[in-house]
């Protein structure tokens, strides 16, 4: 995995293809072998009064790329979840434990230490080699005070980024609800002639095309922006404690 998808935890393209495309296969198979055989059956023994029915709410071409598109964005924020969780200790403690904080910081062997540990891409070890290398260069713990915060302000900015394709996962997911709800409207209108006549079941199962396509993205939708919401925090927590660290101890490294 690249730095940058370290620093945004995203997983690596290859990755995130194959599990799109796992995914929207996994679906697809679900929708023909379960839920559209299903809503058909129901559909079949009673009528119009099937369309409350949770198989035939689900049926539709847009329910199905928005169940799918559900499953990726979950995938998404689980795995930078994982990555949080996995990374969480470190974010709070001492990374050069070895260093006595009473001499002066030999910078050449902590910089050493910290790239070559297994955790160097992470924020908080990118955070200390970067304040590390700025106190090497200037000698001056103010310029090296100001790296910190420049380098948390960049973490920030990364896993703002890395959040991007989740976010327009979250809007796309109503839009394609209310695709459904045109094609559904204008299926309906099509059929106003035979509901004129009197059969007006084509025209309800238009409408319930309509509807429901937007019931269930708007639903999903919801169910996302409060998973998106407690993975910030999560991350704007990391960002704190990142900087706290740097804060309370690597300072303290360089005082001397």
């Amino acid at each position: 995995m690249n730095k940058n998808n370290t620093l945004s935890m995203n997983p690596s393209f290859a990755v995130s293809g194959a599990v799109f495309l796992a995914i929207f296969a996994f679906v697809h198979f679900l929708f023909a072998g379960v839920i559209r055989p299903k809503a058909e059956q129901i559909m079949a023994e009673t009528g119009t009064a099937s369309l409350s029915s949770i198989w035939v709410v689900l049926k539709d071409i847009e329910q199905q790329v928005c169940i799918s598109l559900m499953f990726f964005c979950i995938f998404l924020m689980i795995y930078k979840l994982w990555k949080l969780l996995d990374e969480e200790e470190i974010y709070s403690r001492d990374l050069l434990p070895n260093h006595d904080k009473t001499t002066p910081l030999n910078v050449d062997s902590a910089l050493s230490e910290l790239e070559s540990s297994s955790y160097s891409k992470t924020p908080a070890y990118t955070t200390w080699i970067n304040c590390i290398r700025r106190f090497k260069n200037t000698q001056n713990v103010q310029h090296a005070a100001d790296a910190i915060q420049a380098s948390v302000d960049n973490i920030g900015a990364q896993l703002e980024s890395g959040n991007n394709i989740i976010r327009y996962i979250i809007w796309a997911i109503p839009s394609i609800g209310f695709v459904g709800t045109v094609r559904g409207i204008g299926a309906a209108l099509a059929q106003a002639d035979a509901a004129l006549d009197g059969d007006i079941a084509g025209m309800t199962a238009s409408l319930g095309v309509a509807f429901n396509s937007t019931l269930v993205a708007l639903f999903i939708s919801l169910i996302l922006m409060l998973l998106m919401h407690l993975l910030n925090g999560r991350q704007d927590k990391m960002v704190i404690h990142t900087q706290e660290s740097c804060e309370n101890h690597l300072l303290s490294h360089l005082h001397h």
